[in-house]
């Protein structure tokens, strides 16, 4: 008897610990967003660079102070409009973990910088992005960590 209530306790353990359908759905969907962004980095989009952070977002980065929505998407547009430097993102998705409408994603963004002479840095970043579904369904970051190795 107390076997059997042993097993049906790790059972149920196990089963809750099985991302739900809407989870997985939604990992997904951050995926997507993440990769999509990077495209447009890459492609140095500037009108849709923002648009992966809410409002609301907080962003630090190891060494600056925290920046609002408009210091992050001030750094990204002067970077793309430097038209001294080319700038690529390279992306590496450790986990995604979903909580009803919050997520984090554990990271590490490659930024790859050339200057217009050949000179190249690389800047390896890990990282932590707190996502949120807003109102439209869309995910967007709220919050983040990094900081370069």
């Amino acid at each position: 008897m107390i076997t059997a209530s042993i097993l049906a306790a790790f059972a149920l353990c196990l089963l809750s610990a099985v991302p739900s359908r809407a989870e997985d759905a939604a990992a997904v969907e951050i995926e997507k967003t993440l990769t999509g962004w990077m495209a447009d980095f890459n492609a140095g989009k500037t009108e849709r660079i923002c648009d992966l952070f809410a409002a609301d977002v907080r962003a630090d980065f190891r060494g600056h102070p925290t920046r609002d929505h408009k210091a992050v998407c001030d750094l990204l547009t002067k970077s793309l409009s430097d038209e001294t430097r080319d700038y690529r993102y390279a992306l590496d998705i450790k986990e995604i973990l979903v909580f009803g409408d919050a997520a984090v994603v554990r990271l590490v963004w490659t930024l790859t910088i050339k200057d217009k002479d050949g000179e190249e840095i690389k800047s390896v970043e890990p990282g932590l992005d707190v996502f949120r579904r807003q109102a439209d369904g869309t995910w967007k970051i709220v919050r983040y960590m990094a900081y370069e190795e």
